[in-house]
């Protein structure tokens, strides 16, 4: 029963089960448009997450990293870079879960900035999570989907990666480097052994979205792995992502069948230019999840549409649920003078990063296509 009310309260499983149900008056869903190769995938994913998490795995190298840090600026750019790397093999909502409090916990103990580090973590976890696979959920999808290879998927990923990072680095500029007392290291330890297990399983879950293994076996070892470890992470997992993709695929088959919608769609996706700004608008305004399920049911611009949903997911608040996270995380731990004061700043540099990463990710979509 908990389960069932962890997965009835998910905000957005609640919106798209209401649009799912409305979406039945237009047409009935098709089985074949449901991707259950994703739903396996993701339910494993989620699953290793929610262990590692259990192991507490992210706050020991979180404390470990940041406590020889002398400046605010150091210590931010600790934090940012362990959001991008963690978001990239735990998604990046568990990285702003994680990070964002570990750090306004130690800035408001240690007076220092709030606005632009958190905002910075923040990115750093969409980012970072656009450069796996696994990261972030629609890129599951997108190898299920296209089967797209490990080698083009490396090559789309390589030039993201690298103004992503200088971007983030530039952000550092706009906290002063005030000196600040060593950060202490929290007295926690990890189970190496477990860790090492964890990961192994990891790996069978990432090979399973190439489809070098079933997905529904590993997402089962997952699952079995848990529950010997301890029955309670299963009630900890993410299954309203689960659900809430499968809410996707009845939408986008519903949708898909108006003619009207469909025609509108196949008029604005002619050309790889088209997808990615399409991509882009669309997830502005319903988030780049949905958005990737409902462009790619009517175009073959692979590059385009994975460069237009993944930076899509900056920009609006809504644009990624990780931006919403993040939002609901400085609310919950910032300081009471700070939380008035984030949204501007907040969507100010997402939309700069928009702009600015968003012209290289144009230009390299332009040459993979």
């Amino acid at each position: 029963m908990t389960v069932v009310k962890t997965i009835v309260k998910d905000r957005v499983f609640q919106i798209a089960a209401i649009i799912a149900v409305l979406s039945l008056f237009l047409a009935r869903p098709r089985i074949a448009d449901i991707n259950f190769t994703t739903l396996w995938s993701l339910l494993g994913m989620m699953t290793v997450i929610q262990i590692f998490e259990y192991l507490h795995v992210l706050d020991f190298i979180a404390y470990r990293m940041t406590a020889g840090a002398h400046t605010a600026r150091q210590l931010t750019w600790f934090f940012v870079m362990l959001s991008f790397v963690a978001a990239m093999f735990l998604t990046n909502d568990m990285a702003v879960l994680t990070f964002m409090p570990l750090y306004l916990r130690v800035a408001k103990k240690l007076h220092l900035p709030e606005i632009v580090p958190a905002t910075a973590i923040a990115m750093a976890a969409n980012l970072g999570s656009f450069m796996t696979p696994f990261g972030n959920s629609h890129n599951i999808f997108l190898m299920s989907k296209f089967k797209i290879s490990l080698l083009d998927f490396g090559m789309w990923v390589l030039p993201l990666a690298l103004i992503s990072v200088i971007f983030l680095g530039a952000l550092m500029f706009f906290i002063k480097p005030k000196e600040v007392p060593v950060v202490p290291v929290q007295d926690l330890r990890i189970n190496m052994r477990l860790t090492t297990i964890t990961c192994i399983v990891a790996v069978l879950v990432f090979l399973s979205i190439f489809g070098l293994l079933p997905p529904w076996l590993a997402a089962l070892i997952a699952l079995v792995y848990a529950a010997l470890l301890d029955r309670k992470i299963l009630l900890h997992v993410d299954y309203g992502i689960v659900f809430t993709f499968v809410a996707f695929f009845i939408i986008v088959s519903d949708i898909q069948q108006v003619p009207a919608v469909a025609a509108i769609l196949i008029a604005l996706e002619h050309s790889p230019s088209s997808v990615y700004f399409t991509s882009i608008a669309t997830s502005q305004i319903m988030s780049n999840v949905p958005a990737t399920v409902l462009v790619a049911q009517f175009t073959n611009h692979i590059p385009a549409l994975f460069y237009g949903t993944n930076i899509g997911g900056m920009g609006t608040m809504i644009a990624s649920l990780c931006n919403l996270l993040a939002f609901k995380q400085f609310g919950v731990h910032a300081s009471k003078e700070a939380r008035s004061k984030f949204f501007v700043p907040f969507t100010a540099f997402n939309f700069l990063g928009l702009f600015i990463i968003g012209g290289v990710c144009y230009a390299a979509m332009l040459f993979f296509s």
